[in-house]
């Protein structure tokens, strides 16, 4: 899938992050199954709230990381699209030219 950047992702409703005890790693769960994550992974799908787009997510980490990280927010997050457990509930209001 091609995502605009303009795209508003949310983690699908019935997925969650968490926190393997036992593997100490980052989780996400759904039902019937669950997906171990590292920590970069863990940071952007942290940051799909619903309200934020993915160029405001790659700015946040890009900020956090001092990296551009763009195309690989893009990526992961066509991935997850993909496996269906993460969602674009929309597109961000694009400001008046």
């Amino acid at each position: 899938m091609t995502l605009d950047t303009d795209s508003v992702p949310r983690l699908w409703r019935l997925a969650r992050l968490d926190f393997d005890q036992v593997r100490q790693r980052p989780v996400l769960l759904y039902p019937e199954g669950a997906v171990f994550i590292n920590e970069s992974g863990r940071a952007i799908l942290e940051l799909c709230d619903g309200e934020r787009s993915i160029a405001e997510i790659a700015r946040a980490l890009g900020e956090r990381f001092n990296v551009d990280v763009l195309q690989d927010v893009t990526e992961y997050l066509s991935r997850m699209i993909d496996r269906d457990l993460v969602v674009i509930c929309r597109a961000a209001p694009r400001s008046p030219a």
